[in-house]
C-alpha cells in the first residue's frame, strides 16, 4: 500500500475500538474540522469471502469506476480479484500496481481510438464492443484483440439503469455483429452484459444468462468458440444487504445453461465491495431555524462541511438515498424537521430534504454509512471547499492477514485508539521536517495469476514527537 500521507496510514482496532470509535476519536479530538471517512478494510475482505462462498464460480472483476481509492484497489489486487476498467487511466492504475494485464477487461463497449491503442501497448486484449464502429475500430488499431460482445437485459428495477447507453439486442442485433466479426476476422471469445447497477430484480440474471447462451450458440454457427461469460454488475453493498438471492439465480442458470466447467464466467460487482466500507462523518457549521406564520412549528436547516458536489454526487448521480445519524445526541434532545445542505453557495446543493433529527448544534458531527459507491470519484472541490479526507482502519486480525503480504512495521500503523496520534494525523498544520524519505519495499508473492506477482510498495513515515 502505497503511504503518501499521515492520512493513509492503517488505524489498527483492537478489540475496543471500530469504525465508530475512531470517528468518534476523531470528530472530538477539537483538532478536525473537515468532513472525512473512515475506510473499514475488514469490511471489503468479509465481502470477498462473502462473494466466494455465495458465487464459487464467478471471479469477480471489480469495477474500477466505483471507486479508484489505492487502499481498496491494493487490497482487491491481494485477494485475488480481477479488475473492470473503463478507460486508459483506470487501466495505467490497475497496471501500475503489479497487476497483469490478462487480470483486466476494457469493459467500455464504446472506446476512443488512443485508448484502444493504449489497451494494445499494454497487453490489455479483453475487450467489449455491442456496435459495428467498434469492430471496424479494434480492426484497425488492435486485430489481436480478444472482444466480448455485449447484449442488453434491463432489470425492471434498478438504481441505475444502463441499457439506454450500452448493449445491443440478443436477438435482432448480436447476430449481425457477430457475423461482421467474423468477415473481419476478428477473434470473439465471448458474451457479457450488464442488468442494471443496483439491481432489485433478481430474476433478471435467470433471463440474460438464457440470452447470452442463445449468442453462444449462434457464436457456434460461425465458427466461435466463446470462453468468456461477463454477467455484469448489479449486485448490491450496503450495509444489510444480501447477495443470496441474486447468487441462488445466478447459480441455478449456470447450471441450466452453462454446466460446462470450461466456460470462464466473470463478473463486474462494484458497490458490493465498497458501499459499506466507507462511513462519512461531517461537522454543522451552521443552521437556520424556520418558523411557521401561526409560530407553531419550526423546521430546522443544518448546513454541513460537505454536500452534492462532494462526497454527495451520489444523490445526483447514483440516485442513492441517504440516512444521516447524528453522532451524538444530549438527552432530552426535542426532535425537528430538519433538512441537510450542502457548503456551497448553490442552492441546489441538498443532502437531505425532510428528515427527523433532534436538536443540534454547530460543531455537532453528523454519520453517514454506506458511502463507498461512486462518491469520491465524482466528487470535486467546487465553490473552494476540499475533498474529505480517508482514514483507513483495520481490525487486528484483518491486518494479521495483510501481514503476511504487506510487510508493514509499526510506524506505518496507528494501533487502537486513534487520540494519541490526532495531531500528527489529522489535517491541522504539520511540521514538513517531521516527513522521512520514501521507503521503497518490494515484495515477493508466489506466482499466481490470482495474486500480484510483484508489487512495489512506498510508504511515508513520519518521526514520533521528541524522536
Amino acid at each position: 500500500m502505497r503511504i503518501n500521507n499521515s492520512n493513509d496510514r492503517v488505524h489498527v482496532l483492537d478489540a475496543h475500538a471500530n469504525v465508530w470509535t475512531v470517528i468518534t476519536d476523531i470528530a472530538d479530538s477539537g483538532v478536525q474540522e473537515e468532513a472525512f471517512y473512515v475506510c473499514d478494510l475488514g469490511d471489503i475482505v468479509r465481502k470477498h469471502e462473502t462473494w466466494k462462498a455465495f458465487l464459487p464460480r464467478v471471479q469477480p472483476y471489480y469495477a474500477v469506476k466505483c471507486n479508484d481509492s489505492l487502499a481498496v484497489l491494493e487490497v482487491l489486487a491481494a485477494l485475488g480479484t480481477g479488475f473492470d476498467c473503463a478507460s486508459k487511466g483506470e487501466i495505467n492504475k490497475i497496471l501500475d500496481l503489479g497487476v497483469s494485464p490478462n487480470r483486466v477487461i476494457f469493459a467500455n463497449p464504446a472506446k476512443p481510438s488512443s485508448h484502444i491503442r493504449h489497451a494494445a501497448a499494454t497487453g490489455v486484449s479483453t475487450m467489449t464492443f455491442d456496435n459495428e464502429t467498434e469492430l471496424h475500430k479494434v480492426k484497425s488499431l488492435y486485430p489481436d484483440a480478444k472482444m466480448v460482445i455485449r447484449i442488453r437485459c434491463d432489470a425492471t428495477d434498478a438504481q441505475c439503469p444502463l441499457g439506454m447507453k450500452f448493449g445491443c439486442d440478443p436477438i435482432s442485433d448480436a447476430p449481425r455483429l457477430l457475423r461482421l466479426a467474423r468477415t473481419l476476422d476478428i477473434d470473439v471469445v465471448g458474451v457479457s452484459f450488464h442488468v442494471g447497477s443496483g439491481c432489485r430484480e433478481p430474476l433478471v440474471f435467470n433471463r440474460a444468462i438464457a440470452s447470452a447462451k442463445d449468442v453462444f450458440d449462434y457464436g457456434i454457427t460461425l465458427g466461435y468458440n466463446f470462453e468468456l461469460l461477463d454477467i455484469g454488475g448489479g449486485f448490491p453493498g450496503d450495509h444489510g444487504s444480501s447477495i443470496s438471492e441474486i447468487a441462488r439465480v445466478i447459480n441455478s442458470a449456470l447450471e441450466d445453461y452453462f454446466p460446462d466447467a470450461a466456460v470462464q464466467v466473470i463478473a463486474e460487482p462494484g458497490r458490493f465491495y465498497v458501499s459499506s466500507a466507507y462511513t462519512l462523518a461531517c461537522s454543522i457549521h451552521s443552521f437556520r431555524d424556520v418558523i411557521s406564520n401561526d409560530e407553531t412549528t419550526k423546521h430546522r436547516m443544518y448546513y454541513i462541511n460537505d454536500g452534492v458536489y462532494g462526497s454527495f454526487n451520489c444523490i445526483l448521480y447514483d440516485h442513492q438515498h441517504v440516512v444521516p445519524q447524528p453522532l451524538h445526541e444530549l438527552a432530552g434532545s426535542k426532535y425537528y424537521s430538519s433538512s441537510i445542505w450542502g457548503p456551497t453557495c448553490d442552492g441546489l446543493d441538498q443532502v437531505v430534504e425532510d428528515v427527523l433529527l433532534p436538536e443540534m448544534r454547530i460543531g455537532d458531527w453528523i454519520v453517514f454509512e454506506n458511502m463507498g459507491a461512486y462518491t469520491l470519484p465524482v466528487a470535486s472541490a467546487f465553490n473552494g471547499f476540499p475533498i474529505a479526507q480517508v482514514h483507513v482502519a483495520a481490525e487486528e486480525n484483518i491486518w494479521d492477514l495483510f501481514k503476511d503480504i504487506l510487510p508493514l512495521t509499526e510506524e506505518h500503523l496507528i494501533m487502537g485508539n486513534v487520540s494519541p496520534n490526532l495531531k500528527m494525523d489529522l489535517d491541522i498544520s504539520r511540521d514538513e521536517s517531521s516527513i522521512i524519505q520514501h521507503l521503497p519495499i518490494r515484495m515477493q508473492v508466489p506466482k499466481s495469476d490470482s495474486i500480484v506477482e510483484e508489487h512495489v510498495l512506498e510508504y511515508v513515515g513520519y518521526m514520533q514527537e521528541n524522536n
